[in-house]
C-alpha cells in the first residue's frame, strides 16, 4: 500500500457530473499492490489522522488531521505502483488487480469515515480530474 498525502487550503475532484471538495485538511493519492489487506490499511489510516502536519499557534507542525477537525479527499490512483526501469511506458504490473483494488479502497475511504472525518472521493476506475491546492507545500509519502 502505497500513499501520497498532501496537507491541502482546498481541493476537489471532479468526474461524470460531479464534483467533490474539501476545504483544509489532506489530499490522500492511495494505491493498493498484491499483499495489502486490512492490517495495513488500518495501520495507514491511524498514521495518516494522526500525523502531525497542521501549525499550531506558534506555527509548528504539532497539530494532527483530528486536532483541526480537517476533512480528507481520498483519490484511488494505480499509477503509484508504476515501473519506469524499463523503456519509457511505465508497466502497472505491481499495481493490484482492479476488482480486489476497489474493494480495498472502499475499506480503506470506510475507515477513515470511521475516524469522525469527513471524507469525500473520486470514482474508482474513472477519469478524474484533481485540483490541488498544496498547503506548505507539505507532501508526505508512507509505502506500508
Amino acid at each position: 500500500m502505497k500513499v501520497v498525502i498532501q496537507r491541502s487550503k482546498e481541493s476537489s475532484v471532479s468526474f461524470l457530473d460531479i464534483t467533490n471538495k474539501i476545504e483544509y485538511g489532506l489530499v490522500i493519492l492511495v494505491g493498493f499492490t498484491e499483499g495489502d489487506d486490512e492490517e495495513k490499511i488500518d495501520y495507514t489510516v491511524n498514521k495518516i489522522v494522526n500525523l502531525r502536519i497542521f501549525d499550531d499557534e506558534n506555527g509548528v507542525m504539532n497539530k494532527s488531521l483530528l486536532d483541526i477537525g480537517g476533512s480528507i479527499l481520498s483519490i484511488s490512483q494505480f499509477t503509484l505502483y508504476a515501473d519506469t526501469i524499463k523503456g519509457r511506458r511505465p508497466s502497472y504490473i505491481d499495481a493490484m488487480e482492479p476488482v480486489q483494488a476497489e474493494k480495498m479502497y472502499e475499506l480503506f475511504n470506510e475507515k477513515l469515515k470511521k475516524q469522525n472525518i469527513e471524507v469525500k472521493t473520486g470514482k474508482f476506475g474513472h477519469e478524474m480530474t484533481v485540483k490541488i491546492t498544496n498547503d506548505g507545500p507539505v507532501t508526505i509519502i508512507i509505502e506500508r
